[in-house]
């Protein structure tokens, strides 16, 4: 096997990149490395990073822009927060390009590099902090999700608390937990509120929104997820906020799941089974979130209304 086809190797396995280290490790000089670089052959990601040519093109994954900020920053760098947050699969913020990596509490914080998108921190860490996602040092989910609610305001903040313990990465005991891992820190008062309505039933942000909405305006539903079902008990199907007194659901359609055709059409027959069955349905959508008044504006209309 050839240098470059070693390094090919090594970087199919890592996101498509490649250390300094490891391509000399397969047989090229610094000198060779640095020509192809400079042809253009190879693209830097960070100091010392590369995605070698014949690698898939376009941009390089964010996977890969993390590994490489994280190696190029040396030795017990760690990625953290957001970054961290992305990494485990946890939704709840808006994505951004800047990419957050700590650096041990006792090494100099490095004052340049060449990613104007990476912002480096020094955040002290405890034994179990620390844990691999494909082989990148991260914090681990419990410390990632309350670094973050440390620093969000209430929604995103519940947001990624009801989104890590639907994916089952978070469980009611690791929130008990929370609370004790945020005590005396900035932010542990209103992250504690935070804790306190988190629901890992919401399967999506945008629901989890929703909720916020309708308990800030006074209407809270019943329960979530509601399992609407014939008298023969068959499943007409299932409503992500209920108030089961006033038979009303309401939907929080965001545009990934529910935009294709075939969830378009699955939408519409559920909705008309439960129509038929005596229920309401009513659809909102992010945008109707960013209104406070909107929503349970909506929902109390509907529940002042003889049906």
């Amino acid at each position: 096997m050839t240098p470059l086809e070693l390094i090919h190797q090594v970087a199919a396995e890592q996101d498509g990149m490649v250390t300094l280290a490891q391509a000399q490790a397969a047989g090229l000089s610094r000198d060779q490395i640095r020509q192809l670089w400079r042809s253009g052959r190879w693209t830097r990601l960070a100091r010392g990073c590369f995605v070698p040519a014949g690698q898939p093109g376009g941009p390089a994954p964010t996977r890969a822009r993390v590994r490489a900020a994280v190696a190029s920053l040396g030795p017990g760098a760690f990625a953290v927060l957001d970054t961290a947050l992305e990494l485990h699969g946890i939704a709840g913020l808006r994505r951004s390009p800047t990419i957050h990596v700590s650096v041990p509490v006792d090494h100099p914080r490095p004052q340049r590099h060449s990613d104007p998108a990476l912002t480096v921190h020094q955040l002290t860490t405890a034994a179990g902090d620390i844990v691999r996602v494909a082989g990148i040092p991260v914090t681990s989910v419990l410390r990632t999700v309350t670094d973050v609610i440390l620093r969000q305001d209430r929604y995103p903040a519940v947001s990624v608390l009801d989104s890590a313990l639907n994916r089952g990465v978070l469980t009611p005991d690791d929130l008990a937990r929370a609370g004790a891992l945020i005590r005396g820190r900035r932010g542990a008062v209103a992250a504690r509120g935070y804790l306190r309505e988190a629901d890992g039933r919401a399967q999506s942000p945008l629901e989890t929104r929703s909720r916020l909405r309708c308990v800030d305006g006074g209407v809270r539903p019943d329960t979530l997820q509601l399992e609407v079902r014939d008298g023969d008990g068959h499943l007409l199907g299932v409503g992500d906020l209920g108030w089961r007194a006033a038979r009303l659901i309401a939907e929080a359609d965001g545009v990934g799941p529910h935009s294709s055709p075939e969830a378009l059409l699955a939408d519409r027959r559920r909705q008309n089974r439960l129509v038929n069955a005596g229920w309401r349905v009513l659809r909102f959508t992010w945008a109707d979130t960013l209104n406070p008044d909107y929503i349970p504006w909506t929902i109390r209309q509907a529940l002042s209304t003889p049906h």
